[in-house]
């Protein structure tokens, strides 16, 4: 799937705007190898800046369905064509921050490792915008404290990839905004 022009438009607005109090966020892509096994390659070939979030040295097996984290830069070519080839697909999810790649990279590792009811550990895959979406509004405030950390906003492909849904941890809640993203139908 590819997305429309308009759609990328809109994706780059929501992605590349100013914190509320005028800061300027950077942003970030958390991509999902495991959604496609040419991302790790492609994002090494296209991507300015990006790192593996699994550490070590990895099988190149593993290396294929790991999460990578993005740096993404607005007016890089690489950019446009990541939100054109990924949109609809379920490939990541966004987040802006006033936080270096390194510190994001920190806190999201963080993430990739919860316990279930009986004490074992097991890989939590909060990247995907399926999971993500669903997590969020189940979160207490202590858990959203977890999840955002530095991260001013969350962004994750809503159902049917029409809109992109915001989520932002406002004190101890969570506020979540859908913004449209595709072109109206034709009226004719």
């Amino acid at each position: 799937m590819s997305a429309a022009p308009e759609t990328v438009d809109a994706l780059l607005e929501a992605l590349f705007r100013r914190a509320d109090d005028g800061t300027p966020l950077d942003a970030y892509a958390v991509l999902d190898g495991a959604r496609n096994p040419r991302i790790a390659e492609w994002i090494g070939r296209r991507a300015m800046d990006y790192t593996c979030l699994w550490a070590g040295r990895l099988d190149p097996a593993l290396r294929e369905v790991a999460p990578y984290l993005v740096h993404l830069h607005r007016r890089e070519p690489f950019t446009r064509e990541l939100l054109e080839r990924m949109w609809g697909d379920s490939w990541g999810v966004f987040a802006t921050a006033n936080a270096t790649m390194e510190q994001l990279r920190v806190h999201f590792r963080r993430l990739l490792r919860v316990r279930d009811e009986r004490g074992r550990r097991l890989l939590f895959r909060w990247y995907d915008p399926r999971v993500l979406r669903v997590y969020l509004p189940t979160c207490t405030a202590a858990e959203l404290g977890e999840m955002f950390g530095p991260v001013e906003r969350l962004f994750a492909e809503a159902e049917g990839a029409a809109e992109l849904t915001s989520f932002r941890r406002v004190g101890v809640t969570l506020e979540t905004l859908a913004i449209p993203v595709l072109p109206p139908p034709d009226a004719g």
